[in-house]
């Protein structure tokens, strides 16, 4: 009901296993999940979506011990909140994430309307691809390439990936990725961005994303 008073659609699901059925009928531009669920629990069901979508999932349990914020980013999810926390303050998580990916749209420009423009023939531009010892990353069309490849990434696990590939070599703090990967100016949990940084380890290879102890990360350059 709060999500609605902020012009957010909503569809609901009572168990995990009925979300699971809900989302592969119409899939949504997110998933708002709680950790206790019965049939099939939150962490559970973000693992099954994981296996078939990176739509983008933000995860919420009043667990706030280490290991039950960890096995939820584990699973996958984008974000974790705990409760009891403001609706605002979920609200702007949940706007954050989705801009992340594109879905929401800017402001439309008012003024008078006018007849779109004829288009002008141009020669193609050159798409923009960084390439680092195989790493092969487009930003054109957001996509990743491992020895030739293509790697499914999460929205979040792109950002943090196009972090790295834009300073090759230079250590980013985990709060100066906290700002620019999911938009927080203040001290949030940094063990999203360790969680985050494993799993794309995992997807273009460990020894690429250098641990700076106490500090942050860094992108390897192989050769």
């Amino acid at each position: 009901m709060a999500l609605e008073r902020y012009g957010f659609p909503v569809d609901t699901a009572c168990d995990g296993l009925e979300a699971l059925e809900r989302f592969r009928e119409l899939p949504p531009d997110l998933l708002l999940l709680d950790v206790m669920l019965p049939l099939l629990d939150g962490v559970g069901l973000c693992r099954r979506i994981r296996e078939e979508s990176q739509l983008p999932i933000l995860m919420m349990s009043a667990r706030t011990e280490p290991i039950d914020v960890i096995s939820g980013l584990e699973a996958g999810a984008d974000d974790y909140i705990v409760k009891p926390f403001e609706i605002a303050v979920l609200v702007a998580r949940i706007r954050t994430v989705l801009r992340r990916t594109g879905i929401v749209a800017q402001p439309a420009v008012t003024g008078p309307a006018h007849a779109p423009a004829a288009p002008v023939a141009e020669a193609a531009a050159p798409r923009s691809v960084r390439e680092i010892d195989g790493l092969e990353v487009d930003t054109d069309a957001m996509e990743v390439r491992v020895a030739g490849r293509q790697v499914p990434l999460t929205p979040t696990e792109l950002r943090l990936l196009l972090e790295f590939t834009a300073a090759p070599g230079i250590l980013l703090e985990r709060q100066t990725l906290l700002e620019r990967v999911w938009d927080y100016s203040w001290g949030a949990d940094s063990r999203v961005v360790d969680v985050h940084v494993q799993r794309l380890r995992a997807k273009i290879g460990a020894d690429r994303i250098e641990t700076v102890r106490g500090f942050g990360y860094k992108l390897r350059q192989l050769r």
